[in-house]
């Protein structure tokens, strides 16, 4: 097997800047092959079962409304504990994951979710089924943007794109096997018997301790320069027998940047929001919060919408939100096929667009019928869907290894705040009888987002992740 670089030749790099770079090196030079698409598959399972426990509770509540009496208030904490967990979760998952690896966060996450469903079973009032989703909510708050991180760290530069959102896929896929699902299991079985089903996937934490490498990058950024060439190594090995030819030489590994090596003791949120990278913060920041306001703002009240304005039945209402879910999902289809040659700044900017475009045309002109919803909401699901899954692709790459966990978990705790505040505002709205001012609300939350990915997001399409944050 060929391992070495110029940064090897005695065993390790001289320092950890150097190792980082090399392992960055070696990656580049992985065919794209069978252990690549086994760590997706396993990694993406965690992620389809968090997707399918985040949206349940929108499919459960037509029948949470009615066992418990829920008032409108109630209706909407139900809906916004699990999303303010999934902020502290953020939060929280970033820093662990920077400090104590990227793995153990992952499976650690997995392994509470599914607690947290079988508990949800027993819940017979609102008050301890809140206090679970909240901490459910830490769980899958926690893992998405981890994960996502973990993906970016393992992909060479080449159509990185591509690779990283077909298996961002499972997590919209995740929310349209919950729609379908609950579609089809909710009127027969209960609300009780979904969250059971949740449940099971939790097992999914061993398989990831037991399967899944850390991430090479990681180790040698934290200093355990042993570990992070033994698990290269062992990638290599793994690759090399798949293909059965062995690898090419990795091209020379750039040096580190003074400034770089010097940032390292003072990497953390305060990096984040000084230099080079804040621009790129409060750029991300803002577009998660524009594309998950809009995202959650209909989903979470498109079933009670359709049962209470358009007096659909049960199995209407969520068969009409599983067809915006499926529309969703196409989008993210077409952008994962797509970004590597349009580019990140330019899908964000274009898909959010047309998702305000497609919600102000139905504010304005037609929200009087449930099939005239259905329509234009499946039409700029297709958009924002779209634009959300792109995020999980971009922000990792704008962030060094020191710090990228964090970076992209921090865009993750500001989506939550989009989540959080997006069901509210449409529910005082939609409280005061203006349908059609739900949907132009939710058009210049959209607008500002595109406005914001085409005037100040940078590209990051085809270069190394330690080319584009050193």
């Amino acid at each position: 097997m060929t391992t070495d670089t110029p940064h090897a030749t005695a065993g390790r790099p001289a320092d950890t800047a150097a190792l980082v770079a090399a392992i960055g090196a070696r990656f580049e030079r992985l065919p794209l092959c069978r252990w690549h698409v086994t760590v997706r598959l396993i990694i993406g399972a965690v992620t389809f079962f968090e997707a399918f426990d985040q949206l349940l509770i929108a499919y459960a509540l037509p029948e949470l409304r009615a066992e418990w009496h829920l008032t409108t208030g109630q209706t909407t904490s139900l809906i916004t504990v699990g999303s303010v967990g999934m902020l502290v979760g953020a939060l929280l998952s970033g820093r662990l994951a920077d400090r104590i690896g990227r793995v153990k966060v992952i499976a650690a996450c997995i392994a509470l979710s599914g607690v947290c469903s079988l508990l949800l079973t027993l819940c017979s009032s609102p008050g301890p089924f809140m206090a679970l989703r909240f901490l459910q909510g830490l769980a899958i708050g926690g893992e998405v943007p981890v994960a996502a991180t973990f993906i970016a760290e393992i992909t060479r530069a080449h159509k990185r794109g591509r690779f990283v959102l077909l298996y961002e896929l499972v997590f919209p896929a995740g929310l349209t096997a919950c729609a379908v699902l609950a579609w089809w299991l909710m009127p027969l079985l209960g609300w009780r018997w979904m969250f059971g089903l949740a449940a099971i996937p939790g097992v999914l934490c061993v398989l990831v301790v037991r399967c899944v490498p850390e991430s090479p990058r990681w180790l040698a950024d934290h200093g355990r320069h042993e570990e992070a060439l033994a698990t290269m190594a062992s990638i290599e090995a793994k690759v090399e027998k798949i293909t059965g030819e062995p690898l090419p030489q990795p091209a020379p590994a750039a040096p580190a940047a003074p400034a770089a090596r010097e940032s390292h003791a003072r990497s953390g949120l305060r990096e984040l929001l000084t230099g080079r990278y804040r621009k790129r913060t409060l750029v991300v920041c803002a577009l998660w919060f524009c594309g998950y306001f809009v995202n959650y703002g209909i989903s979470s009240w498109l079933p009670t919408i359709y049962g209470s304005r358009f007096h659909l039945d049960l199995s209407d209402a969520l068969l009409y939100s599983t067809v915006t879910s499926c529309a969703g999902f196409l989008g993210c289809l077409v952008v994962a096929l797509t970004v590597d040659r349009i580019g990140r700044r330019h899908t964000v900017t274009w898909c959010l667009g047309g998702a305000a475009l497609c919600l102000l045309l139905l504010g304005l002109f037609a929200g009087g019928s449930a099939s005239s919803v259905l329509i234009w909401t499946s039409l700029s699901a297709v958009f924002f869907f779209g634009a959300n899954i792109c995020l999980y692709l971009y922000t990792p790459e704008l962030f060094p290894t020191r710090m990228r966990a964090l970076g992209t978990s921090l865009g993750g705790a500001v989506n939550r705040l989009g989540v959080i505040l997006g069901p509210i505002v449409v529910g005082a709205v939609y409280a005061g009888g203006a349908l059609g001012t739900v949907f132009v609300t939710l058009a210049v939350v959209a607008l500002v987002g595109s406005l914001t990915a085409g005037v100040a997001a940078e590209e990051t399409s085809g270069r190394q992740l330690e080319d584009v944050a050193p």
